[in-house]
């Protein structure tokens, strides 16, 4: 009879005891990760920008805890170098050690076109693409030196990676993202190690980003992302592509393929959007 996979670290990691860390926890996917952190006995400290929504919801992950779990919050902005070290500071004092650190503080707005925007460019990749940098630069040592099983889990998007028109801004951090997560993983694999990163990419979710007050029906649920997200950290998976009520694997594979082939065979960039490839593409996706 073969023996059995070994388990991954990861489910030594997502313990009962362990500690986590979430940026952006106030709302969305963080708020939904600190919750099912909490109910599965690790510790947590939420961070996002002060105010009553981090108050509230550091009440609401308290209520969801089993196990002996402490839950703090704290104010952050990820922007701020500064801010984060003192963020990493805190937790490590807290807990002691860090297990797992989730990068994903995101704002949403869009500065308008590639040559606009000003500041409000330089604004969003600050805390878009910046904020998963400092993150790492503030934990990622310290988690090393631990030398115990941990993962670092950034917030992606397909936006990142198929980059559809209409946020350039939001796209370029996101793609920065995808780049940077990559990187880390591989250099930290080379160094060997339990350390893992990984690369969250979230489906259509309704978050509150967009200001729409009731879910659509096509999109998931913060909740369901982070279901799927422990689902394949179990497994060892480092892109977390998530599928949702409209979207299917095999759709966002095609169009993952399809951004891909426009280097290989030399067509206009986004050519998805192109009206001159509209059929091929609308054919593509039919498997045609």
């Amino acid at each position: 009879m073969p023996n059995p996979a070994p388990a991954h670290p990861s489910l030594a990691v997502l313990q009962p005891g362990g500690a986590a860390v979430i940026t952006g926890a106030a709302s969305g996917i963080g708020l939904a990760a600190a919750r099912r952190f909490a109910g599965m006995g690790l510790n947590v400290m939420l961070a996002d920008l002060p105010g009553a929504a981090l108050e509230r919801a550091g009440e609401v992950v308290r209520e969801a805890g089993q196990g002996g779990a402490r839950v703090l919050h704290t104010p952050c902005d990820v922007a701020e170098r500064a801010s984060v070290e003192r963020l990493a500071q805190a937790s490590f004092e807290a807990f002691g050690a860090v297990d797992v650190l989730m990068n994903n503080a995101a704002v949403g707005f869009n500065p308008g076109r590639a040559w606009e925007g000003g500041d409000d460019w330089r604004a969003l990749l600050e805390v878009n693409l910046w904020g998963v940098v400092h993150g790492v630069q503030a934990f990622v040592p310290t988690m090393l030196q631990a030398a115990r099983p941990g993962l670092v889990i950034n917030t992606g998007s397909k936006q990142g990676i198929t980059l559809p028109p209409g946020n350039g801004a939001y796209n370029v951090a996101k793609a920065g993202v995808k780049a940077y997560t990559e990187t880390l993983a591989h250099e930290l694999r080379q160094i060997g190690g339990a350390l893992s990163a990984h690369l969250l990419i979230p489906g259509f979710t309704f978050t509150g980003m967009t200001g729409r007050a009731e879910k659509p029906a096509g999109a998931w649920t913060a909740d369901q992302v982070v279901g799927f997200m422990l689902e394949s950290l179990t497994r060892g998976d480092f892109y977390i592509l998530c599928p949702d009520n409209d979207v299917s694997r095999d759709m966002d594979e095609r169009r993952v393929r399809w951004a891909a082939d426009d280097l290989i065979l030399n067509r206009p960039a986004l050519s998805r959007w192109h009206p001159d490839y509209e059929a091929a593409f609308a054919a593509f996706m039919k498997g045609a």
